[in-house]
């Protein structure tokens, strides 16, 4: 398998999946944020997740621009708005 191959597998599941849980999540609650966030730190290795990929959601983004900033890239929002999907 091409290297290319195996990450446009690992994008679709990466969509796919956590979105196989919250999607049924919004469609039986609706966009209540205070709910959202009171699960989604409902205890504490709920809370470990949720920190890991907030911060590492914001380091990502911090890499995206500096280094984008510096390459001269073109639609530099595009890969942020990606991270925040």
């Amino acid at each position: 398998m091409k290297s290319r191959h195996f990450y446009l597998v690992c994008c679709v599941l990466g969509l796919l999946v956590p979105y196989s849980q919250f999607v049924p999540w919004l469609l039986e609650h609706g966009l209540n944020f205070t709910l959202l966030f009171r699960e989604l730190f409902a205890n504490r290795i709920s809370a470990f997740f949720a920190t890991d990929v907030i911060v590492s959601a914001i380091v990502l983004i911090w890499f995206i621009q500096s280094e984008g900033k510096r390459l001269r890239v073109r639609f530099l929002w595009l890969p942020t708005v990606g991270t925040l999907i």
